[in-house]
């Protein structure tokens, strides 16, 4: 299992990308601008996936273990990219929320590369001080400091999405990395009171949890995407009604090829479509565990884990939104939603992970140690 894991992880992404461009290709026709090119989302998303291909080749050609020495140096650039985000002329604001710098329809999302930025360092310093993980101060108070930062930066952003999913896979290292659970609890009360603050004063977001409460009754306003979002997966049914033929994308469903292209799978290819996806972000997961646990080092296993946990839990947040069982957040689907950042990051991603594999410890059957039975005892006659 642990030798084959890797080709079941890259299956896994193989698959979700591949659904990814039909499903794009299916939604972004009827959605070209007037006066552009037929499927000009997609080409843009082709661009992406030839230039998320390359970075995957280079992470997984690369030590893993470059990123231990690196870690600081790529923590601070992702800290500095996401205070771009709040600079005038260079960050970007859209629909409310300051998560993008670039110029022109060049645009990146830092914190996507920060969330991979923080797991290395997270288990960078894990790694390093391993004598001390149950300790208060360098195995709870310095690393969760580290985590603060950067949340606290990706939450200015009005990005509480990504801010909740940095802090689940902080959270979910320290975990591993053996930190005490009392410590663990203090982070998550101080997280919650964090999130409760922003639904609180931040504009729209507390009318967005209660969408969730009565649907139906926000469907006109903040509880459109999710009641359409419904009504695709209700028209899918379990075998879907066709490729292409899916009627929310026609200006029903905003967002249909970014944040919410999960219930577009479900309206064409059904039941069996999104059974097929969370079978694929489970196999992934499965295979991402396994390859960090035969990592040869520490920090290989604690990289491998919170990069496998990244991309999980992510996932489940995307679909947790789309069927309405969570407020609406804004996060991608890995592999399969438009969009450049997310594409790459999780890309990079994978690229360790191949790398961790390479060099991962692989024991035959032969090599395993034998398991003496004890024999029972029996009297001589």
């Amino acid at each position: 299992m642990a030798k084959h894991s890797i080709i079941l992880l890259i299956l896994a992404v193989l698959s979700l990308i591949a659904l990814g461009i039909t499903m794009l290709a299916s939604t972004t026709f009827e959605i070209a601008q007037e006066g552009a090119q037929d499927y000009v989302t997609l080409w843009r998303q082709l661009v992406w996936l030839g230039v998320s291909v390359v970075a995957c080749v280079i992470a997984a050609l690369l030590d893993y273990n470059v990123w231990l020495r690196w870690r600081w140096r790529i923590l601070i650039t992702a800290a500095v990219l996401l205070a771009l985000c709040y600079v005038p002329m260079i960050g970007v604001k859209i629909n409310g929320s300051k998560r993008w710098i670039g110029l022109s329809s060049l645009r990146v999302q830092p914190s996507e590369f920060a969330k991979i930025a923080l797991i290395m360092a997270l288990a960078g310093w894990y790694a390093t001080h391993e004598a001390m993980t149950r300790t208060f101060l360098r195995g709870f108070l310095l690393p969760g400091l580290l985590l603060a930062g950067i949340v606290a930066l990706i939450g200015c952003e009005f990005d509480l999405g990504s801010a909740m999913l940095a802090s689940a896979v902080g959270l979910g290292v320290m975990f591993v990395a053996g930190t005490k659970m009392r410590y663990l609890a203090i982070i998550v009360v101080l997280c919650g009171g964090g999130l409760w603050a922003g639904i609180k004063y931040l504009p729209n977001r507390l009318e967005r949890v209660m969408v969730v409460f009565d649907l139906e009754k926000h469907k006109e306003d903040l509880g459109l995407q999710q009641w359409v979002s419904k009504l695709a997966f209700g028209s899918g049914g379990v075998e879907g009604r066709g490729l292409g033929e899916g009627r929310m994308k026609l200006s029903y469903l905003p967002e249909a090829h970014t944040d919410f292209i999960f219930p577009m799978v479900g309206e064409e290819l059904g039941l069996r479509g999104t059974a097929a996806v969370v079978l694929a972000f489970a196999v992934l997961v499965m295979a991402g565990m396994v390859v960090s646990s035969y990592a040869p080092n520490r920090f290989g296993k604690l990289l491998g884990a919170g990069l496998t946990f990244l991309l999980g839990m992510e996932a489940l947040l995307n679909m947790g939104v789309t069927t309405a069982l969570l407020p609406n957040k804004g996060l991608p689907l890995p592999f399969v939603s438009y969009g450049g950042s997310s594409l790459v990051a999780a890309m990079v991603a994978v690229g360790i992970l191949i790398n961790i594999h390479r060099q991962g410890v692989h024991l035959t059957w032969d090599q395993l140690p034998v398991i003496r039975r004890k024999r029972r005892w029996t009297p001589q006659l």
